[in-house]
């Protein structure tokens, strides 16, 4: 039986993982696949305590790694886009095969990485880059080629999806979640990449690449963060039916490929709206299997080793096969990519959830129908609560039909323009999934 032999960078939590799962399933791989997995070489600045690294060499330097000739695959799991890329990219001129968890890595320097990989006639495997252990980017790229994609939305950031689960069942605010999650290691000391929708828009961006043909384009994903959200448009929301998520979502549209990720509405009813805590999802739409959902862990140890060990494992299948007989590493052939644009934000449609602040006047909401009415915005619904006590505001909630946002940016600068509202419009987009 022939032996893949593979030299991990990185044994923190995720390589730690991959290191014990390779060992603890040896024999279930070699089954699948026909040949031995094995863990040769190792580049760390320390020994993971929880791993057995006995008979494994040991180094320092993660370029040995990428140069060594008795390694054929190279895990990276060191983070970062700076010496991770070097990494890799030195691996694949050395004419290795390259696994990573890495989703910031090829978000912005993916097309280089997969071209150079394309010419060397090596294989890049980055499963474990988008939801941890959810093998959707299988899905995607294999289980539904047959498909033409219309749509994805995902939960893809743990930590944004623990502080809004927490904001609506215990009704606590953003910040006192947000220390929470960090003391219970969800989220980092500087939690900014999560939080703000980074994270989730680097994982997007590789999604939609592989569902709809086109080039990495992280640089044009939009992001909005959760760090505005109150208790009250949570509370709001649940009242009209709907739940927030911060939610990724890739669009193709018949002028370009939306690509946004932000808080938004989503029909409480919905499969999406009731994945809670840390937990990941993502809803693909195709024209011939329709709505299909992707559910599970999206970070961890041993989840996010589980879609390492995959690509490992696919490598080893494939790796004597002629590159024309690979899955392409964008699902689609290079040449075949497409150019369609990604829209900017302000080109982009949906429904929105508005929430003014009003003087008690008469008049102020016929004066709110009549702005959107000139901008052609639509009300689905609309609820007045009882006034602030603290500054005798009325808060008046609004559900639109859908809408180009550009229309719904000039219709909140005027209604904000209204004497008798004397604060910042709240608004969040809202999408139906249907």
């Amino acid at each position: 039986m022939k032996t893949v032999k593979v030299g991990i960078c990185g044994l923190g939590t995720v390589g730690g993982g991959t290191l014990n799962v390779l060992q603890r399933n040896a024999g279930e791989i070699s089954r699948r696949t026909g040949r031995r997995i094995e863990v040769v070489q190792i580049a760390a600045r320390s020994i993971n305590p929880q791993c057995d690294t006995t008979g494994i060499e040991i180094i320092s330097d993660a370029m040995q790694v990428a140069a060594n000739p008795d390694v054929d695959v190279v895990v990276e799991l060191i983070g970062g886009d700076t010496v991770a890329r070097e990494l890799v990219l030195a691996a694949i001129d050395n004419g290795k095969h390259v696994v990573t968890a890495n989703k910031a890595l090829l978000a912005v320097h993916g097309n280089e990485i997969f071209a150079r990989a394309q010419a060397k006639g090596v294989m890049v495997g980055y499963e474990a880059a988008v939801a941890g252990g959810i093998p959707v980017i299988k899905a995607i790229r294999e289980g539904l080629a047959g498909n033409r994609i219309n749509w994805l939305a995902g939960i893809i950031n743990g930590t944004g999806n623990f502080i809004l689960t927490e904001m609506r069942e215990e009704g606590r605010a953003f910040e006192d979640v947000l220390q929470e999650a960090q003391a219970l290691g969800y989220a980092e000391a500087d939690p900014t990449f999560d939080v703000e929708g980074i994270d989730a828009a680097h994982k997007l961006t590789i999604l939609a690449s592989i569902a709809f043909g086109i080039p990495l384009q992280f640089d044009k994903a939009y992001t909005e963060g959760i760090t505005q959200l109150t208790t009250a448009d949570v509370n709001y929301a649940e009242a009209l039916g709907y739940r927030i998520k911060h939610l990724g979502v890739a669009r193709r549209t018949g002028s370009g490929i939306e690509l946004r990720v932000h808080p938004t509405l989503i029909p409480e009813e919905r499969l999406l709206a009731n994945v809670n805590g840390v937990m990941n999802a993502v809803m693909v739409n195709g024209d011939a299997v329709g709505s299909t959902l992707y559910y599970g862990a999206g970070a961890g140890m041993e989840p996010t080793a589980s879609a390492v060990v995959a690509d490992l494992t696919d490598i080893a299948r494939m790796m004597d096969a002629e590159a024309d007989c690979r899955v392409a590493a964008l699902a689609f052939q290079a040449e075949a990519l497409s150019s369609e644009a990604v829209l900017p934000i302000a080109d982009c449609e949906s429904a929105y959830y508005l929430r003014i602040q009003a003087q008690d006047h008469p008049g102020v909401l016929a004066q709110v129908a009549s702005i959107l009415s000139e901008r052609g915005i639509n009300i689905e619904s609309i609820m007045q609560k009882e006034a602030e006590e603290q500054d005798g505001l009325i808060p008046v909630i609004l559900l639109t039909h859908r809408v180009q946002e550009v229309r719904m940016i000039d219709a909140i600068a005027a209604l904000e323009a209204l004497e008798a509202v004397s604060t910042p419009v709240i608004r969040i987009r809202v999408e139906q999934l249907n």
